[in-house]
């Protein structure tokens, strides 16, 4: 009978690898050669650590912008958007904000000018935008803006399949005019089409006010776009004062409602913006190759 003697480093080092869950993986470098050759150790099943909350804000911030409506040197309207797809053209870079349509409905003003703002700390520049398409109000409450030299990287769509409720969500927004401001809350509420089988309504209960129309849904674990925003529903509040009477509305928790980006998408092939479906940020340089295309 032949018999091996173990030294002791020897015994610890094998039972220590068969008491491992995920034993290390051997892998010959192909460079070396030879089966004399190093190899280097590698643990199996390892995965790339998932991103904070904190950074994932701050991969989501730059893809929104504020938008106001000047007549006369004054704002007569504010809202928000997202920067969803840019191209190269001749002329320079072009990018393609989202916002709802009712928010950049211009016909009862003499001389508006259309201006998208985006804030950067204590700083903010603004840019010209110009509304290439619209959908019917209230089915379609949405419309899509060009503006040139626009440098902002496009929003990801995130697909149906990664709608699902009680998703952690952010809005990012620009109520009241102000700077984008955040607001946290969950997808509180998802209609589905019985027809086509695909979300045609989102609702949540992050909070929003005035001028929030426009802005993104986003989702917090992958950071991709899920909708937006196009309105909230409010109840009004009466109270007594002296002798009269005073009421204001007071937006509803969980009566935010949005545009799912399914319907973002069928917004953009119905007016010919099919080219800037996926190309968000991950795919920013297949929108940037799109120049090829005519731009409206």
């Amino acid at each position: 009978m032949t018999r091996f003697a173990l030294g002791g480093s020897a015994l610890f080092a094998l039972l220590s690898c068969a008491a491992s869950p995920n034993p290390p993986v051997a892998s010959a470098n192909p460079e070396m050669g030879g089966a004399g050759a190093p190899v280097v150790m590698q643990s199996a099943g390892a995965q790339a650590p998932r991103p904070s909350r904190k950074e994932l804000v701050k991969r989501i911030l730059p893809h929104n912008v504020r938008l106001a409506i000047h007549e006369g040197g004054k704002a007569r309207r504010t809202a928000s958007g997202v920067v969803i797809g840019n191209e190269k053209t001749p002329e320079g870079l072009v990018s393609y904000v989202l916002t709802n349509a009712h928010a950049v409905e211009m016909d009862d003003l003499k001389d508006p000018r259309l201006v998208v703002i985006v804030d950067e700390r204590a700083d903010s520049t603004e840019y010209m935008g110009q509304v290439v398409a619209t959908g019917a109000v209230p089915d379609m409450d949405l419309a899509l803006l060009k503006v040139p030299g626009l440098p902002l990287a496009p929003a990801q769509l995130a697909t149906d399949m990664e709608l699902e409720l009680g998703d952690d969500v952010v809005v990012a927004a620009s109520p009241f005019g102000r700077a984008l401001s955040l607001s946290g809350g969950m997808v509180s509420h998802v209609e589905w089409d019985k027809e086509s089988k695909q979300p045609r309504m989102l609702k949540t209960d992050a909070a929003i006010g005035y001028g929030a129309s426009g802005g993104g849904i986003f989702s917090l674990e992958s950071g991709k776009l899920l909708a937006i925003v196009e309105g909230y529903r409010t109840a009004k509040v009466g109270f007594a004062v002296a002798e009269q009477n005073f009421s204001f509305d007071v937006p509803m928790p969980g009566e935010t409602f949005a545009a799912p980006t399914s319907k973002v998408r069928q917004f953009l092939q119905q007016h010919g913006f099919s080219r800037l479906i996926g190309t968000g940020a991950k795919g920013s340089e297949t929108g940037a190759s799109g120049a090829q295309t005519a731009s409206r």
